[in-house]
């Protein structure tokens, strides 16, 4: 089956690249990466309803859980990681499982992903419930420890999505929304850490910005769920306080540290001119949209 799969395909734009000097090398690549993002447009319609499929999970206190190998299974880690942060959600929400455990993170152990069970085990082990959506990430779009994850999923009752850079892909025919990036032949033979990698990335960014969106984390373009664990993220939360506020900077951070230092708060706190008590309230009856809490439920 891989000689039929276009991401293993010998790129003829680049079958002399031990040859070419490198900044011809550079070019070829930049050339192969403007495909990237016209291949993910094309599959924007097939996007939208596994977005709104989290969203409504994650609305009803589910979990994404991206399960994956290899590089695709590190990309799936990657997004799960960077929403705790950004949008102040538990490890527990998003979850990046890849086949053999968090360690294939910085050492390759590619021969995990050859196991059906392994990815059925690895979800029972999550306690997998119908509330939950299971994304399954595979260039190749026939990983089995991915189509094992699905196949589980789907036996209980799990919304499940797929991320794949081939057409009829073997995991698609096991979720309730196939999403195929067709990518093409990469630059260098088979290595689909390249173009593939990349349209997989742009992927998991629509779903997680997405379905946070959906879920209150965001403030007109703003990430006002944001966990201040640094410096940098302190000074960016004062940031937000006051794009968000229009107040000046010594408002905004009396602001914040009354709000226990949580950035929706103290916004609600100078928009709607109340106590920290009385924000929290609005929030939490307004499912923590800050605009429908202060405009009171409209």
């Amino acid at each position: 089956m891989l000689n039929r799969l276009e991401t293993e395909k010998r790129n003829p734009k680049s079958k002399h690249l031990d040859e070419m000097p490198v900044y011809e090398v550079l070019q070829k690549m930049n050339e192969e990466d403007q495909y990237v993002t016209e291949a993910v447009r094309k599959v924007l319609p097939a996007i939208t309803p596994l977005v709104e499929a989290v969203t409504k999970s994650l609305r009803t206190q589910g979990r994404l859980i991206y399960v994956g190998a290899g590089t695709s299974g590190r990309l799936g880690l990657l997004d799960a990681v960077e929403c705790r942060p950004t949008f102040g959600v538990p490890s527990s929400t998003v979850i990046g499982q890849m086949a053999g455990g968090e360690a294939a993170f910085t050492e390759a152990k590619e021969g995990a992903e050859d196991s059906r069970e392994a990815g059925e085990l690895d979800l029972i082990n999550l306690s997998l419930t119908a509330n939950d959506v299971v994304v399954g990430l595979a260039a190749s779009g026939r990983t089995p420890y991915v189509v094992g994850a699905l196949q589980y999923a789907r036996s209980r009752g799990a919304v499940t999505g797929s991320v794949a850079c081939n057409r009829s892909a073997v995991i698609s025919a096991h979720a309730d929304h196939p999403i195929e990036v067709n990518t093409g032949a990469e630059v260098l033979t088979g290595s689909t850490r390249l173009k593939a990698g990349t349209a997989q990335k742009l992927v998991l960014n629509m779903i997680s910005t997405v379905s946070m969106v959906g879920t209150g984390k965001v403030y007109e373009n703003l990430m006002v769920d944001v966990r201040p664990t640094n410096e940098k993220l302190y000074k960016r939360s004062h940031r937000i306080i006051m794009e968000a506020t229009g107040a000046d900077e010594e408002t905004a951070v009396a602001a914040f540290e009354e709000a226990g230092q949580h950035v929706k708060t103290a916004i609600v706190m100078i928009l709607a001119d109340v106590s920290e008590k009385d924000a929290r309230q609005m929030l939490a009856q307004s499912d923590g949209f800050i605009k429908k809490a202060v405009r009171g439920g409209d």
